[in-house]
């Protein structure tokens, strides 16, 4: 939702150039929330889910900082301030959305490194010494 008042706010603004990013995002995440509502993640098992939620929080964090901070302080016109304060916050939410998406991502891998893949037998189950 964020993402997509930003995008109204760049529309309106004389920092049209800048739309293109929460445009992207908005959609991106529109993507993701319906992957997961219609449990995709779960049918596509070849694409780590929590990964790609990662990247998307960090380049939306980085890239919504810096057009805010070009929205500032290059343009003087109201929606291009309202822009980027909107850009400022969203820069925090994702910010604390990678964070928690992090912890998720490595509770993940630990999961899956955790596991032996199947067909691969440890080497006890391989031996069959009677020696002892």
């Amino acid at each position: 939702v964020l993402s997509f008042i930003i995008f109204i706010c760049y529309i309106a603004s004389q920092a049209a150039a800048f739309m293109m990013a929460p445009l992207l995002e908005f959609l991106l995440a529109l993507f993701l929330f319906f992957a997961y509502a219609s449990k995709l993640n779960e049918k596509f098992k070849g694409l780590y889910w929590p990964l790609s939620d990662f990247l998307r929080c960090v380049t939306a964090a980085i890239i919504f900082f810096a057009i805010s901070i070009a929205a500032v302080s290059k343009y003087s016109d109201g929606a291009s301030k309202a822009a980027g304060v909107f850009g400022f916050i969203a820069t925090i939410v994702f910010a604390i959305d990678f964070y928690i998406t992090f912890n998720d991502l490595v509770t993940f891998l630990k999961q899956g490194s955790s596991d032996p893949p199947e067909g691969q037998k440890s080497e006890d189950e391989d031996s069959d010494s009677d020696s002892d």
